[in-house]
C-alpha cells in the first residue's frame, strides 16, 4: 500500500490521479450496492455579493470519484453505470474566468459520461449522502423529491445508511492513486514548516511566519487543508488568529497542512522555540511529548486497537510527568484516575484523508468500529477513532501537554493532591502547550512516517530556527 515509485517524487508541483484509478473506485461502489446512488458536487458560496464568491470545494464523497471540483455537479450511479452531470460554463463565462473545457472533453478527461446538468432526471428512490452546507442540501432535496438536509449520522435512513457504511468500506483504506495524493501534500507540507521555522524570530508576528508557511502551500499548487494554526499560545487547541508578536523565550506552535489539487490532506504539527534555543524544562517537557509520539507510533501495525495506542501516549505522558515533579504519586494510579486529561485533553488522532478528520461528516459510524462506543471519561471522550487498524489507513498521531489553566482549575479532588503547585508553576511559565503531530500509513507489517522529512528531534529544530 505504498505509493509506486515511479510517481512524480521529485517534482513539486501537484498530479492529477490517472482516470483509471478514478474509474475503478466508482466501480467498486456499483459493485457494492445494488441500488440508484446520486452525490452532488455542491454549488458555490456567496461571500457578500453574487460575484464575490468563497473559494469553493467540492463534497469529499463527490471528489473520491471524480477528482475535479465541478460547480453544481452531480454523480448518479444507476443500471451498473456511473454518469456525471454537469453545467455547461456560459459563452460570457469566458471573458472572466476564461475558456473552459467542455463536457466532451470532460468525458474524454475522466473517462465516463458526462451529460449536461439539465438532463438529469432523479431514479426512483436514489440513495444519496447529505452535503455539508444547507444551501446545497435544499437543492439536492428539490431534484431528488425527497428530504436530504444535512442531519446527523444516527439519524439517516435505512437505505441511505447502507450507503454510508460503503463509503465508510471504500474510503478507510487508501489505494495508491491516494496514497500519491497524500504523500505530495506532505512533501509540499514539509516545506512550508521548514520556511516557517527558518522565519520565525522574537519581535517578529505570527502573522509573519503564518504567511511564509501558507506562501508555501500556494507556490507548490496546493492551499490549506484546514485554517493553519501559528500561535504562541499552544495551550488554545485551535487558536485559529495568528496577531501576537513573538517573543524570547516563548514556544510557537504551528498546526498546518497542504491539501492537494484533488482534496487529499496533510495534517502535521510542530513546536518550537521563538529564540531558536530550548530552556531546559521546555527541552525536557518537549522531549516527553516526542517520546509518547514515538512510542505510539512504534506500536502501530494491522490488528492494534487505535483507542490502546492513545491509552499508551496517555500513560507515556503521565509517567514523564511524576518524574518532572509536576506530579506525584504511582503512575498507573495517576492514568486510573484520569491524570492524562489534566495535561492532554484530546485524543491522540484520527482518520487522514479527503477530509482533515476524514469522513467525520458520518460522524462516529466513520471513526468507531461497529460495537464501540465513546468513552465519557475526560481525555477519551475526544478521541476520534476507535478502530482496529487496517493497512492502508492513514491516521494522525498527535500527543501533547498543555498547561490550561481551566482544565485544571476543574480537576477532581481525587487528583489535586497529585499537582505540585510549585512546579506546576515552572512549568506554566514555560510550557502553554507543546504538541508534535505526524501523518502515519499502516502498512502490511507496521507503519510508515508519511511527514517524516518535517524535523521534530530538538537539534534539528534548533539548527533550523531564525535561519532565514
Amino acid at each position: 500500500m505504498k505509493p509506486n515509485s515511479s510517481a512524480p517524487e521529485s517534482s513539486k508541483w501537484p498530479q492529477r490521479s490517472p482516470a483509471e484509478a478514478l474509474a475503478r473506485r466508482r466501480q467498486a461502489l456499483l459493485s457494492a450496492i445494488d441500488a440508484p446512488i446520486v452525490l452532488a458536487s455542491g454549488l458555490p458560496r456567496v461571500r457578500n455579493f453574487e460575484a464575490n464568491r468563497f473559494p469553493f470545494r467540492a463534497e469529499s464523497h463527490f471528489l473520491y470519484f471524480i477528482g475535479r471540483h465541478l460547480q453544481g455537479a452531480l454523480l448518479c450511479f444507476d443500471q451498473g453505470e456511473a454518469v456525471l452531470f454537469a453545467p455547461e460554463a456560459p459563452d460570457e463565462d469566458a471573458l472572466w474566468h476564461g475558456a473552459q473545457p467542455s463536457l466532451d472533453m470532460l468525458s474524454d478527461e475522466l473517462q465516463l459520461p458526462v451529460r449536461p446538468i439539465g438532463e438529469f432526471r432523479a431514479p426512483d428512490e436514489a440513495l444519496t449522502l447529505a452535503p455539508a452546507d444547507t444551501e446545497t442540501g435544499l437543492w439536492l432535496e428539490d431534484l431528488l423529491g425527497r428530504d436530504v438536509e444535512p442531519a446527523l449520522p444516527e439519524d439517516l435512513s435505512e437505505e441511505d445508511a447502507e450507503l454510508a457504511e460503503a463509503m465508510i468500506a471504500l474510503r478507510l483504506r487508501h489505494d495508491e492513486a491516494a496514497l500519491i495524493q497524500m504523500g505530495h501534500a506532505a512533501r509540499v507540507t514539509s516545506a512550508a514548516h521548514l520556511r516557517a521555522m527558518n522565519k520565525t524570530a522574537p519581535e517578529r508576528r505570527e502573522a509573519f511566519v503564518r504567511a511564509e508557511l501558507e506562501a508555501e502551500f500556494t507556490s507548490g499548487g496546493m492551499v490549506g487543508a484546514y485554517s493553519s494554526i501559528v500561535s504562541v499560545h499552544g495551550e488554545v487547541l485551535h487558536h485559529d488568529s495568528s496577531f501576537n508578536w513573538m517573543k524570547n523565550g516563548e514556544l510557537l506552535l504551528v498546526d498546518a497542512g497542504a491539501e492537494s489539487a484533488e482534496g487529499w490532506a496533510s495534517d502535521v504539527t510542530r513546536t518550537w522555540p521563538v529564540s531558536g534555543r530550548f530552556t531546559t524544562l521546555q527541552a525536557e517537557v518537549y522531549d516527553l511529548v516526542l517520546g509518547a509520539q514515538k512510542a505510539a507510533i512504534a506500536s502501530l501495525e494491522p490488528g492494534v486497537r487505535f483507542r490502546d495506542v492513545h491509552r499508551k501516549a496517555a500513560a507515556h505522558l503521565v509517567s514523564g510527568l511524576v518524574d518532572l515533579g509536576v506530579l506525584r504519586g504511582d503512575p498507573a494510579e495517576l492514568v486510573a484516575d484520569g491524570a492524562a486529561a489534566l495535561f492532554f485533553p484530546h485524543g491522540l488522532g484520527h482518520l487522514l484523508g479527503l477530509d482533515v478528520h476524514d469522513m467525520e461528516d458520518l460522524g462516529d459510524r466513520a471513526g468507531y468500529a461497529p460495537g464501540r462506543e465513546r468513552s465519557d471519561q475526560p481525555g477519551e471522550c475526544y478521541l476520534r477513532l476507535d478502530r482496529d487498524l487496517q493497512a492502508g489507513m492513514v491516521v494522525t498521531i498527535e500527543p501533547g501537554i498543555y498547561v490550561i489553566p481551566s482544565v485544571l482549575a476543574q480537576a477532581p479532588a481525587r487528583l489535586r493532591d497529585a499537582l505540585q503547585p510549585e512546579r506546576l508553576a515552572q512549568l506554566q511559565a514555560a510550557v502553554r502547550g507543546i504538541r508534535i503531530e505526524d501523518d502515519v500509513l499502516i502498512t502490511d507489517d507496521g507503519a510508515e512516517v508519511l511527514s517524516a522529512s518535517i524535523p521534530k528531534e530538538r537539534f534539528e529544530i534548533e539548527a533550523l530556527v531564525g535561519r532565514g
